[in-house]
């Protein structure tokens, strides 16, 4: 690949870590100045996150049809915006077991893309790729480590109860045996990666452990989904959109990365657009349902997209 290409994705890694850790900093500052009974700047924090990561799924059909007809490309939209729909619905219609699945899905989602853009960028820098049982044990880590944690620490009753008071009971009774699988899990993880010699992936799984284990439930999925997750699936937009390809070949490696970012802001207004008309049907409650109602409708984008990019990432994997 070209040194452009290598340069968006290192460049990615380095924005994804350091601002979630500077996520971390700020959370542990703002709890020992903060009442910790408020969770305002939590939303705050949280829904910016989101308007930042939500965009990154809108090309979908253009990655996965790039060159399929408009019948083709109509049908595809349609198919997946009524999952979309579907999801919501099962969501909103059975709260905890929704919520579980989508947990399970999440973390499945969050730890292959991940590793898939590790091995992505290793081929754009010219490094060897990490043997597969690492992967499989960093994927497994870094998608449970910022989903499952914050979900069974001793904050997320309150933070899930200020979203839905039905979720705070959605591990069943089992948010301590859950903990430390996790725990065991990334220690093992870390092991594996530092008999491979994989430094750097011990860093981002150190981050994530922080974000995890040291902020506030909202604050942890929210911050990872937008400023981890998002900006590194975008990077790997640009190796399959054919105009990021082009700024590519120009080595205009800024100019390859927005082009795989602005052609979804769209989705950006559309999902606060639903959540919006979502929350009309509920009159009166609009002020205190509205990041819960945000946050199902970017779970519920969740199915579609993990659909969609499940092959490419058995492609970035193999």
């Amino acid at each position: 690949m070209s040194a452009a290409q290598g340069k968006i994705f290192n460049n990615t890694r380095q924005f994804s870590t350091i601002t979630v850790a500077g996520i971390v900093l700020c959370s542990v500052l703002f709890a020992s100045f903060i009442d910790g009974s408020s969770i305002g700047w939590q939303v705050v924090v949280a829904l910016i996150a989101l308007a930042v990561g939500i965009p990154h799924g809108a090309l979908d059909h253009l990655v996965t049809l790039p060159r399929a007809s408009v019948a083709r490309m109509t049908f595809f939209i349609a198919i997946y915006v009524a999952i979309a729909v579907a999801a919501v619905w099962a969501i909103l219609e059975w709260n905890v077991i929704g919520f579980a699945g989508v947990v399970i899905m999440s973390a499945l989602h969050f730890g292959i893309g991940d590793a898939a853009f590790i091995s992505e960028r290793d081929r754009a820098s010219g490094v060897s790729v990490s043997p597969r049982i690492s992967q499989v044990l960093y994927a497994l880590s870094a998608g449970s480590l910022p989903v499952v944690v914050p979900l069974t620490n001793n904050q997320s009753t309150r933070a899930l109860a200020a979203v839905n008071e039905d979720l705070v009971s959605w591990h069943g009774g089992w948010n301590e045996e859950l903990l430390v699988a996790v725990t065991v899990l990334t220690s093992v993880a870390l092991l594996a990666l530092a008999i491979t010699r994989r430094w750097r992936d011990c860093v981002d799984l150190f981050v994530l452990a922080a974000l995890a284990f040291l902020t506030p439930p909202l604050v942890a999925f929210a911050a990872y989904f937008g400023l981890w997750h998002a900006m590194r699936h975008t990077a790997r937009l640009t190796l399959n959109l054919k105009s990021s390809q082009n700024s590519i070949a120009s080595n205009q490696a800024g100019r390859a990365f927005r082009q795989a970012v602005i052609p979804g802001i769209p989705a950006l207004v559309g999902t606060f657009v639903i959540a919006l008309l979502i929350g009309f049907q509920t009159p009166g409650k609009l002020s205190d349902e509205f990041l819960w109602l945000s946050l199902v409708v970017v779970w519920a984008l969740t199915v579609p997209h993990m659909m969609v990019t499940a092959r490419l990432d058995k492609a970035a994997l193999r």
